[in-house]
């Protein structure tokens, strides 16, 4: 799961990757990507931890990648290093809001640039079915041809009008056909604004965004030196200064919402451990994330929630309130479901 970081130079964009991550930027990789594996907060892990006391732990994790800084005087750069994102599956756009930046002239600059991007991928493909539909071939792939070219001139027109086609407006077919182009106007997006250190009203930048995406407010300088401190140090600083502090799990926890995924959980003995899987997903899905064995095998799935284990302090318990399910591979994984599959 690739969640890829975009902003303008001097964004605080690779100040953010650093918070973050807890990786410094690398200098020699200013001109390509930058990329970090990114573990995701568990709450519940610690009570889980005192149940099974296990011999290892491990949590899921999002790939965080950093790109270019993009430009905002010669955007002629601008849809290669935006190329760079397209196998992200989730864009993080950093909106700096301090020494006077405009946000809605930043916000407006991104969407031009990743309009324009994906225009001219548009316009590639066009060039080239056209130029295959000129040639002799079967009238299957003809028609093919002609199918790929009517939606992709649906595309063009939205994106020469500055308005993306939203996947949920195109056909099944229309959806199959462009999904191999990884547009960026078509992946899941968060706004992260990066604030001066002393800005404390941080619910104003909510107006700048579309209803709906999330949006978080970071000062990625300020965070920098507070993750520097002792827990001591931070709080007294914090106090003194009467500075806002921003939660990473929180941000990371919108993070992996933005990019449609959620978490179930493996508890024993052995190992304790968190699952990347498709928000929604179903516990054949699950399973899948395990091992595609686990799927071919797969006979049913006992559930329980964590927060019944943590209430009641063993499986003993919670067995005994009849709180452990049996679930076919149709059912829907909850936050805070915990797994064990049975499979032949």
């Amino acid at each position: 799961m690739k969640i890829g970081l975009v902003g303008y130079k001097g964004s605080g964009k690779s100040s953010l990757f650093h918070w973050l991550s807890g990786i410094a930027p690398d200098l020699a990789l200013s001109h390509s990507l930058q990329s970090a594996a990114v573990s995701l907060p568990e709450p519940r892990f610690k009570a889980l931890m005192e149940i099974y006391r296990p011999k290892k732990t491990t949590y899921a994790s999002i790939e965080l990648v950093d790109t270019p800084g993009l430009s905002r005087d010669d955007q002629r750069n601008n849809p290669q290093r935006l190329a760079l994102l397209r196998e992200a599956d989730a864009l993080v756009w950093v909106v700096p809001v301090f020494e006077n930046n405009d946000p809605t002239k930043e916000i407006n600059a991104f969407r031009e640039d990743t309009v324009l991007a994906d225009l001219e991928i548009v316009l590639n493909r066009i060039e080239k079915v056209e130029e295959q539909n000129k040639r002799p071939v079967p009238r299957a792939e003809h028609e093919k041809f002609a199918f790929e070219l009517e939606t992709l001139k649906i595309l063009q027109e939205g994106l020469e009008n500055g308005h993306p086609v939203p996947e949920e407006q195109l056909t099944q077919d229309q959806q199959r056909v462009i999904r191999g182009f990884r547009l960026l106007n078509g992946k899941p997006k968060m706004f992260i604004f990066n604030t001066a250190d002393e800005e404390t009203d941080l619910e104003q930048y909510k107006k700048y965004t579309e209803e709906g995406i999330a949006t978080a407010a970071v000062s990625a300088r300020l965070e920098l030196e507070l993750a520097a401190m002792t827990a001591e140090e931070k709080t007294a600083f914090l106090d003194e200064m009467q500075l806002p502090c921003a939660d990473k799990d929180t941000i990371l926890k919108m993070l992996l919402d933005t990019s449609g995924q959620s978490t179930f959980l493996t508890a024993g003995e052995k190992e304790l451990r968190t699952w990347l899987m498709p928000k929604g997903g179903t516990a054949i899905e699950a399973a899948g994330a395990i091992h595609t064995d686990m799927v071919k095998g797969f006979i049913r799935a006992e559930v329980m929630k964590a927060d019944d284990l943590i209430r009641l302090g063993s499986e003993r318990a919670v067995k005994a309130e009849g709180l452990v399910t049996r679930e076919s591979k149709d059912y829907v994984v909850k936050d805070g479901d915990i797994l064990l599959f049975h499979f032949s």
